[in-house]
């Protein structure tokens, strides 16, 4: 296609790449001179008139969804064959890109990148719409370092694609078990569960779970848990092994319910980290000399400056501890030379001297014998376990159950470990206590009742009571008055997660028939109106009527017939009566043409033959002389001779 202008605006320049659905090429809008992205259907998909028909529906939608971290879609049409979308053209390279090239990231890096992720598909979600198919191919980093999400849309319009070949949709490595086993189920929770495997992927420098075939990936994801990143990365923080294990749990109910509160985890996460462990380069990382590979574009000038901190994670407590004695020590100066100094005062401090080192010799002999000979253990993990799990796997490593609170949670399943305290990891003593704090599950409040409230008041109750208002739809009413609820949805009474938004209904009113004004005076339309309790308001614009005379009601909008509200507005367009039109001249004319001449100009025309032109064909008279003017429709008599 390269050359070729669709709809004879979009030049194709160049092809970007190529995927199952769709080609992607980079194009030139000629109408608006600028460059963007051009994505077209394979021809045997644009065939599927029903695919077509989605594709197109949920363009439209996306379309609509304006977010900064989110690839916009300009256009869609088609041409022939062609179904294309237009869509912003990000210049730089895509993760996977940078994955390949630089391996495993720093911890502010993958932050970096997730966190404006989980933005756009935050928004997604609180819109109705969830991606499916969330992968490092389809997270652009732009020149700028701006990071966006790809492939809105179109993924969600696969199903019947899907249907035919028997495949499952999105790429295996980041498919979610309820995917798996329902393809065509699929919440925000299953773009939640890919993002968690692609921080993992990012954090570790590789996939979760690899096999020889798709079939093993496919089992991995529904049988086992994706590690800790701190497993493949030693001395990877506690925290980053939470985020991940909470994105990943196999059981939806688990996992955080949309992106935006993955995105709330991912902040309180960054929150709790020390510049050295979100500077931190893990061992996978690529070395910076490594050869870049068909980026288009040098990544130093891709990657955001974050991703770029160079400072090496300690494998593990006792080199980091190596590390910091060799450079304290490697910077320390020789004293300058003393002054002579009598024979006794140099024996005693000699003495002085071999004293402080056997003391300092006990001293580090004792800390030494106070470590190995007490028992240490570490805390096991807890999250997401239930209370007897906990205790059983406390209990297994010699440990105690502590304090046991209770707290509400919108992400952990009812009667399981939402965190312990000593934190996952952290060293204690054999026999201490580890306390639990226990998800009493989603806070739930009851839908109040206020029906019958005013639009402000309600939605102040609602808040009032944990809740939030949410869209508000009007209808007519005979027994609730204009402004005030009907009804919620839920109804009232219904028990829902706090913070959950509740629907309202508001009355409109009374219906009212709206009365027939036209060819009335302005007032006299007015009084009617009114006295039927609507209101009116009187257009600036007049229009020519041949039906109605200057000043009475030419349009009404709403027409009669039509139902409204007590209290809306009927707007009203006066006549400036009718269009004035020359009269042409035909006296002397043959009938066709006379006849022509005068419709041409507006007017209906008349024949009198009378006896005398019953064989005649020429005009011998008009109604109207030509010259002057007549209404434009009315009718013109021509005498015929």
């Amino acid at each position: 296609m390269v050359g070729q202008v669709l709809d004879g605006r979009y030049r194709v320049d160049a092809r970007i790449a190529v995927g199952g659905m769709a080609t992607v090429y980079r194009a030139v809008d000629t109408r608006l001179d600028r460059v963007l992205a051009l994505k077209v259907m394979h021809p045997a998909l644009a065939a599927d008139g029903t695919f077509v028909e989605r594709f197109i529906r949920e363009a439209k939608s996306v379309a609509r969804l304006a977010h900064p971290n989110v690839v916009q879609v300009f256009d869609q049409g088609t041409d022939g064959s062609y179904v294309y979308l237009a869509m912003e053209y990000v210049a730089g390279c895509t993760l996977r890109d940078v994955l390949r090239d630089r391996g495993a990231l720093q911890p502010r890096a993958a932050l970096d990148i997730l966190e404006p992720v989980l933005a756009a598909l935050g928004a997604a979600h609180r819109a109705g719409f969830v991606h499916r198919d969330m992968k490092p191919e389809n997270v652009l980093i732009g020149d700028d370092g701006r990071v966006k999400v790809a492939d809105f849309g179109l993924v969600r319009s696969v199903d019947t694609v899907t249907s035919t070949t028997g495949t499952v949709l999105g790429t295996v490595s980041y498919l979610a078990p309820e995917q798996i086993e329902q393809p065509g189920a699929a919440d925000p929770r299953v773009d939640v569960y890919a993002c968690g495997v692609v921080l993992y992927e990012m954090l570790t420098g590789e996939k979760p779970h690899d096999g020889d075939s798709p079939a093993v990936v496919l089992y991995k994801h529904l049988h086992e848990d994706v590690p800790p990143p701190s497993a493949v990365v030693p001395g990877m923080a506690y925290e980053l092994d939470e985020l991940v294990a909470s994105a990943t749990a196999r059981t939806p109910a688990i996992r955080p319910y949309d992106a935006v509160a993955l995105l709330a985890q991912a902040r309180e996460a960054r929150a709790a980290l020390s510049v050295d462990q979100l500077d931190a380069v893990p061992p996978q990382a690529l070395s910076s000399d490594h050869e870049q590979r068909d980026i288009g574009a040098d990544l130093t000038s891709v990657i955001p400056r974050s991703l770029t901190v160079p400072r090496p994670l300690p494998v593990n407590e006792e080199e980091e501890a190596e590390g910091a004695v060799f450079h304290r020590t490697s910077r320390l100066e020789s004293p300058p030379p003393l002054p002579p100094r009598r024979r006794t005062e140099r024996s005693r401090r000699r003495l002085v001297t071999i004293v402080a080192a056997v003391l300092l010799a006990l001293g580090l002999g004792a800390g030494v014998w106070y470590i190995n000979s007490g028992q240490f253990t570490q805390v096991p993990p807890l999250l997401a376990k239930t209370e007897a799990q906990a205790r059983d796997r406390l209990e297994q490593s010699g440990l105690e159950v502590g304090k046991v609170e209770h707290a509400y949670s919108d992400t952990v399943k009812r009667g399981t470990v939402i965190s312990s305290d000593p934190k996952q990891g952290t060293r204690i003593r054999d026999n201490d206590s580890v306390g639990l704090t226990i998800s009493d599950g989603p806070e739930t409040v009851r839908v109040p009742d206020v029906e019958g409230y005013r639009l402000d008041k309600a939605r102040s109750l609602l808040k009032d009571g944990g809740l939030e208002p949410g869209m508000v739809s009007r209808a007519f009413s005979e027994d609730v008055r204009r402004g005030f609820v009907i009804s919620t949805d839920p109804e009232k009474g219904t028990e829902r997660r706090a913070g959950s938004a509740i629907a309202l209904t508001v009355s409109k009113g009374s219906p009212i028939d709206v009365p027939d004004v036209t060819g009335e005076t302005l007032e006299d339309a007015q009084a009617d109106l009114e006295e039927a309790g609507l209101k009116v308001k009187v257009s600036s614009e007049e229009v020519n009527s041949s039906e109605f005379d200057q000043g009475q009601v030419a349009l009404q909008t709403p027409q009669n017939g039509s139902t409204a509200a007590e209290g809306d507005t009927v707007t009203l367009t006066l006549s400036k009566g009718p269009e004035m039109v020359e009269v042409p001249d035909v006296v002397g004319a043959g009938v066709d043409d006379a006849k022509a001449a005068l419709e041409g100009a507006g007017f209906q025309v008349d024949e009198d033959r009378g006896l005398l032109g019953l064989f005649g064909d020429t005009v011998k008279k008009q109604s109207v002389k030509g010259g002057k003017t007549a209404p434009k429709g009315s009718t013109i008599t021509i005498t015929i001779r």
